[in-house]
């Protein structure tokens, strides 16, 4: 397995199992008191503190349910990885900055992106970066090597 593909694989384990986690109400907090801008904007169903660090709602587990499917699917082949790797790098570099600008940190009042949840986007965009557009083998040398060896392989039996 390419680092690509474990990377896709533990990202994906990982976000699968950050958005079970919350569903399980044990390890959601829910404060007295909903920040103001988050209660005014809108959805705010199962709203509370992921671990009493990472807000979430309903919206955000469904969110993190799918980012985990989509990277241990995707972790099957290393071109998949790499395409789900960078397009993690812009969906969570998006999200990060997102989250650093008070209209827009609860995604326009579907999903709050706020707090530490920066933090963690944040990480999480620059290991997509490294394993989506840096890490080797890249895709090219990948593409190189395989037609080598086929070209090697058509001119041995002819």
């Amino acid at each position: 397995m390419k680092p690509a593909q474990l990377f896709a694989l533990i990202v994906g384990v990982l976000y699968l199992g950050i958005g079970v986690m919350g569903f399980v109400p044990g390890l959601v907090s829910h404060s007295a008191t909903m920040p103001g801008y988050v209660e005014a904007v809108g959805s705010h169903g199962g709203f509370g503190y992921l671990l009493g660090l990472f807000p979430i709602n309903t919206a955000h587990n469904i969110v993190h349910l799918l980012v985990g499917v989509v990277g241990i699917l995707t972790s099957i082949a290393l071109d998949s990885a790499r395409y789900f790797s960078g397009l993690l790098a812009v969906f969570y570099g998006l999200l990060t900055i997102m989250g650093l600008i008070p209209v827009a940190n609860t995604t326009f009042g579907l999903i709050p992106i706020y707090g530490n949840d920066v933090w963690l986007h944040a990480g999480t965009t620059l290991l997509a970066i490294y394993f989506g557009f840096i890490a080797t083998p890249n895709l090219r040398d990948q593409l190189v090597k395989e037609a080598k060896s086929k070209q090697q392989e058509a001119s041995q039996s002819s």
